[in-house]
């Protein structure tokens, strides 16, 4: 990096000022008035979403990029009640999940509410530095209809309206082409590959980095 470049980075970062996190957060009034997109409903996931969730969870093309053993029913319902419990955001290691779902589409074990059909993960990677992390899952049933893109979309704006990380960064398998693709459709560039990050499923993974700042974030919902 030239000098002048590097001049001009610094003043940029010092326009964002210092870390601003609006921390603790509360997700539990999502509950009640969830997040909109033209097609979807997005609330925080509940343990009574388990026959949904599964219905994904289970498939080998899903797991095979998620740090996800394969579960039996009963496990993947405790999975998902322990994921259902994230709603507080104050400290590294904090978390809300929230449910995808689909009006007018009924869940698999009741007819009467919407279906689940993927759920998008918010993270805090570093309070200190108000770094956020983004993760999301599918159903491959209703891939390349553009849903994944509407949700994560509608999770980052909400991530930097609301809670004002300077910095949201998603973390995949490198393989994983189809995520990153969407990274590249939210405006996160490709920052780094960890080489043989991970040992899952009787191999070495290379995890990839994509990140976006909230000055670049701001700039493209500007233009």
């Amino acid at each position: 990096m030239t000098d002048s470049a590097a001049t001009e980075r610094a003043a940029a970062a010092a326009v964002d000022g210092p870390p601003a996190l609006r921390f603790p957060y509360d997700a539990r009034p999502l509950t009640v008035t969830p997040l909109r997109t033209e097609r979807l409903v997005l609330r925080p996931l509940e343990a009574s979403d388990a026959a949904d969730v599964f219905e994904y969870q289970r498939l080998p093309e899903v797991i095979r990029y998620l740090p996800w053993p394969e579960r039996d029913r009963t496990e993947a319902a405790e999975h998902t009640a322990k994921r259902a419990a994230g709603r507080m955001l104050a400290a590294d290691g904090d978390f809300v999940v929230f449910a995808a779902t689909l009006p007018g589409t009924p869940s698999i074990d009741d007819p009467a509410r919407d279906r689940v059909i993927g759920d998008f993960m918010v993270r805090v990677s570093n309070a200190t530095h108000a770094q956020l992390e983004l993760g999301w899952v599918l159903h491959p049933d209703f891939q390349g209809r553009g849903y994944a893109l509407e949700a994560a979309a509608a999770v980052r704006d909400f991530v930097f309206e609301t809670l004002q990380p300077h910095r949201v960064q998603a973390f995949l398998d490198a393989r994983n082409a189809a995520s990153a693709a969407l990274c590249e459709r939210l405006g996160m560039r490709r920052e780094a590959t960890i080489l043989e990050e991970q040992y899952n499923d009787g191999e070495w993974q290379d995890t990839a980095i994509y990140g976006v700042l909230r000055r670049e974030w701001a700039a493209r919902r500007a233009g």
